[in-house]
């Protein structure tokens, strides 16, 4: 899918991302609640933008912003996270995007949580390489959502 490309996030495709996340059906599925406008800038500014730690990319289809893709780490564990907007699901756009995310970012091993229910991104991942690593049950102030851990190894390339 040659239209999919990736390049640096820049302050203007806040304001897009922002309402990405706010989509019910988008926090539906990723099982992560929207975030409001202070909180997401917040966020964004401090934990992303603001950390060079982070590897961040906007995913373009066709010139427009279609979402993002991240990697950082959480309590020493490299991990992996996308969000693509609804207007763009079910065109292969997140699976060229992470492919194209995981030729940079070369950490192995890497690590995605989803949903368990989310079978639209552990398709997403499976064709990334990635496979199943555990199960997680919900935990306090989970709301009962299941969540998988997808791992990419060195031998999963």
């Amino acid at each position: 899918m040659s239209d999919v490309s990736l390049r640096d996030v820049v302050e203007a495709d806040l304001p897009i991302f922002f309402e990405h996340q706010r989509d019910p059906d988008a926090t539906r599925m990723a099982a992560f609640p929207a975030r409001d406008r202070e909180a997401f800038q917040t966020h964004w500014a401090t934990k992303i933008l603001g950390d060079a730690a982070v590897a961040k990319k906007t995913i373009l289809f066709g010139g427009q912003v279609a979402g993002n893709v991240v990697s950082f780490e959480r309590a020493g564990t490299p991990l992996v996270g996308y969000w693509i907007g609804k207007e763009f699901w079910g065109k292969g756009i997140a699976t060229r995007a992470l492919s194209l995310f995981l030729e940079t970012v070369r950490t192995r091993p890497l690590f995605a949580h989803v949903a368990k229910e989310n079978a639209g991104s552990i398709r997403v991942l499976e064709k990334c390489g990635f496979r199943l690593s555990a199960e997680q049950p919900p935990g306090p102030g989970d709301d009962g959502v299941e969540e998988i851990v997808m791992e990419l190894g060195s031998d999963q390339e």
